[in-house]
């Protein structure tokens, strides 16, 4: 049964790389040997390919847990999941759903190769540079913090100049991130079904190890800061939560949490980690509801409450509750491939189309409490 689970999983990971491919840019020169224009020219076929990945993606999702309920997957199994997603998904094209990756490599080539301060200067002010074909968002300066800039030098100058070779160096700094949460999570949680609600989260899965979004990197810091709170060295603690904070800053929201982290070690008192945990995951999960005023809300801002959600992995309805959440933010990129605009009905059919499967879910779980 397991060998069927892996072989199935494994062709639908492939598929799932194959299809990345079909979102190349024409104008990405660098990668022009396997442009098809496919995504472009039949839109209504992607539509329906990428919906029914997303379908079979959280098929594959909830099977896991239940085997993993039912003794059927143990840790071992687990890790063998993550391993096989890694190895393949490394490969799959980074700007299947996002292009902030092109906007991470350009930012390092501002202040790397150009020697210019990207908090200053933009993208678009490089008029003859070649990566101004296929990076969206030219017009911005950098919206990440410095230690974030430090990090994306070295995938820069590891690419030795060529494209394909820094990008991929991205990829490898997302799925490092990756690995070294879930080694982070396991030792908070002790617990291998933690890791599994948010390592195989089809969401987390797609926008770290596809996308390669630096949100990893940041909540990766944040979880560390806690772990080491646990060994009651304030210092380091103060020191990953700063750096956590240096790379995007919405973990200013934790800032309560580790005031009271660092009175209660002072004071020498008993902590109670469920507690901050549950707190932890409302603090950020109304940062991500508040997100829009900025800009939108991004699927990806989930990443920084999902892990919270995973160390109370005891409570289903909790966990459902975000899992329908994700099914619905990814269904939500639907519009844009379909239509081929951000601007109108694509807003509005991107709400309704994220926000149904909770509401459903909602709706569903209160029905079965009444009954």
């Amino acid at each position: 049964m397991k060998n069927i689970l892996y072989i199935s999983y494994f062709i639908f990971l492939c598929f799932v790389c194959f299809f990345s491919y079909l979102f190349i840019d024409s104008n990405l020169e660098f990668l022009s040997l396997f442009f098809s224009g496919f995504s472009s020219n039949n839109r209504f076929s992607t539509s329906v390919i990428y919906t029914g990945i997303i379908i079979i993606f959280f098929l594959f999702y909830l099977l896991f847990i239940r085997f993993f309920s039912k003794n059927k997957l143990n840790g071992k199994d687990i890790k063998k999941l993550i391993a096989l997603t890694c190895i393949v998904l490394f490969f799959s094209y980074p700007a299947m759903l996002s292009y902030d990756i092109f906007n991470y490599i350009f930012t390092a080539k501002v202040a790397f190769f150009y020697h210019e301060n990207p908090y200053i200067v933009m993208p678009n002010e490089f008029l003859n540079d070649p990566f101004l074909a296929f990076t969206r968002a030219t017009n911005k300066i950098a919206l990440y913090g410095p230690i974030w800039i430090i990090l994306s030098g070295f995938p820069h100058f590891l690419g030795f100049g060529n494209f394909v070779l820094t990008l991929f160096g991205f990829k490898f700094v997302a799925l490092a991130f990756y690995l070294l949460f879930l080694f982070i999570l396991k030792k908070i949680s002790v617990s291998d079904k933690a890791v599994l609600l948010f390592g195989l989260n089809p969401l987390v899965i797609l926008e770290i190890l596809v996308s390669a979004h630096n949100d990893i990197v940041m909540i990766f810091l944040v979880l560390f800061a806690m772990y080491i709170a646990k060994t009651k060295k304030m210092f380091y603690m103060i020191i990953f939560f700063a750096l956590s904070l240096l790379i995007k800053y919405s973990t200013i929201a934790l800032l309560p949490i580790f005031i009271y982290l660092f009175i209660k070690i002072v004071r020498n008192e008993q902590l109670n980690w469920s507690k901050i945990y549950l707190v932890s995951a409302a603090l950020m999960f109304l940062v991500f509801l508040l997100s829009p005023i900025r800009e939108e809300m991004y699927p990806w801002y989930t990443i920084w409450f999902l892990p919270f959600v995973a160390l109370h992995y005891k409570n289903k309805i909790f966990n459902y509750l975000s899992i329908s959440l994700c099914f619905g933010l990814l269904l939500g990129y639907i519009p844009f491939i379909y239509l081929g605009t951000y601007l109108e009905p694509t807003p509005t059919i991107k709400q309704i189309v994220t926000f149904v499967p909770s509401a459903l879910f909602a709706l569903f779980y209160v029905i079965k409490k009444k009954i």
